[in-house]
């Protein structure tokens, strides 16, 4: 065999075994006329492109065939503007309707970006993470085992379909009661290292460095009524007990099944996005002796299940309901960003900068991060090993309780006050 034919089968080699984002981004850097390259994109992100990172890489891949009012676009140029600055231009890969970018940018940060074509917005513009070192594999880090996906029939949602996994941590025994979190829109996060949080490396890591407990995560796709209607909203923006009880009396028990599980409120947690956080917040509101830890990141405290011909409260109620009502023993970590959502149910950012105040009024114990980033996962997707280690703090599996009180630190800290950027004062 000779000399470029070995080297050849090494890198070839070599590539088969790397990180299959990893992998995306060395064939991209050989060009848009990379062998393979539009075929690894839709394995790896999607048919229409996405978003890859690997360090200092980015790889932007858009197939630019839809414009902002919808309609069909059949693009003579391409460009992405990364972080409001001019737009780069973008190569098409032959073959496909598919363009892309490779550039180097900074870690640790999230940065905004908005696709062009012809010279004109395409899309929304949207944020991407990037990553800390503990979101990505380290050597000789021992692997969780992940579920197939089970389903559930609800009574307690009238016969609401529901799908979900559950993941337990290096270190679990299944004889061994762990400690808990249930992650809110779960679908998306059984991917691993292609989804957005990376939950899974991020946890096996934390749980190396003993950061964090060896846990059990559950994670629960929204559900379906038996006609199809999809109950997304009504399971997670309804402030209620009743999202409680179906975790606690009818998912929670078939876990129990494979895994014993802490039933201290002081081991369990949990976790979402968007109408997930709210959801999070909910059943610790409700139920502290059984959830006592929350995750919320762009949280939907705002109107969405307010009812008030039903006489059901709405999550914008929630910073009135903190300052006011009797303190729960909760820890909660919060993240939003100044550009997230504006809608008729409310304001987003405003109304998690309200809800970090009334929590600091009421010193409970909270960690609330506002950076720049839309409505998406960008921000919680750098600092998840933060917050997660954050939230499992001084952790003993000896204990079952304890009474959580806000930082020292926190508490010399003013109130959050809002600066006006993007027009005049008068």
């Amino acid at each position: 065999m000779n000399k470029l034919a070995l080297f050849l089968l090494f890198a070839s080699v070599a590539l088969a075994q790397s990180h299959p984002l990893e992998q995306l981004i060395e064939t991209a850097r050989q060009g848009p006329a990379a062998p393979g390259l539009s075929d690894l994109v839709g394995k790896i992100l999607s048919a229409h492109g996405g978003v890859a990172v690997w360090g200092q890489d980015y790889l932007f891949v858009s197939d630019l065939t839809v414009g902002p009012k919808n309609e069909p676009v059949s693009a003579t140029s391409a460009g992405v503007s990364i972080d409001m600055q001019p737009a780069l231009a973008l190569e098409k890969i032959p073959g496909s309707t598919l363009w892309m970018r490779l550039v180097k940018m900074r870690t640790g940060v999230t940065h905004a970006y908005q696709y062009v074509a012809d010279g004109k917005p395409v899309g929304n513009r949207t944020d991407v993470s990037g990553y800390n070192p503990d979101s990505y594999p380290h050597p000789g880090i021992p692997k969780g085992k992940l579920s197939d996906k089970q389903t559930i029939v609800s009574k307690i949602y009238d016969g609401m379909k529901a799908d979900y996994w559950y993941y337990a941590s290096p270190g679990v025994d299944p004889n061994v009661p762990a400690p808990l979190m249930v992650w809110q829109d779960g679908q998306g996060l059984i991917a691993g290292d292609l989804s957005k949080l990376r939950l899974f490396t991020v946890t096996e890591n934390l749980v190396a460095q003993k950061l964090i407990p060896p846990m059990v995560h559950v994670l629960i796709a929204p559900g379906f009524s038996p006609d199809g209607k999809a109950l997304r909203s009504i399971e997670y923006d309804t402030v209620s007990d009743r999202y409680d009880r179906f975790l606690l009396e009818e998912v929670l028990p078939e876990v129990e099944k494979v895994y014993k599980l802490r039933q201290d409120g002081y081991s369990r947690g949990l976790a979402g996005e968007s109408s997930g956080g709210i959801c999070s917040l909910n059943a610790a509101w409700f139920m502290p002796a059984k959830f006592a830890r929350v995750h919320s990141t762009i949280g939907s405290y705002t109107s969405i299940q307010w009812r008030p011909e039903d006489k059901l409260d709405g999550g914008n109620l929630y910073p009135f309901m903190v300052r006011k009502l009797p303190k729960r023993n909760i820890r909660i970590w919060m993240s939003d960003g100044a550009d997230d959502l504006e809608n008729n149910h409310g304001s987003w950012p405003l109304q998690n900068i309200q809800l970090a105040n009334s929590l600091k009024f009421r010193e409970y114990d909270f960690h609330f991060r506002f950076g720049l980033a839309t409505h998406d996962s960008a921000q919680a997707g750098i600092d998840l090993p933060e917050s997660l280690t954050w939230l499992w703090r001084g952790y003993d599996p000896a204990k079952t309780s304890e009474e959580f009180t806000i930082d020292a630190a926190e508490k010399d800290k003013p109130y959050y006050r809002v600066t006006i950027t993007n027009r005049d004062a008068w």
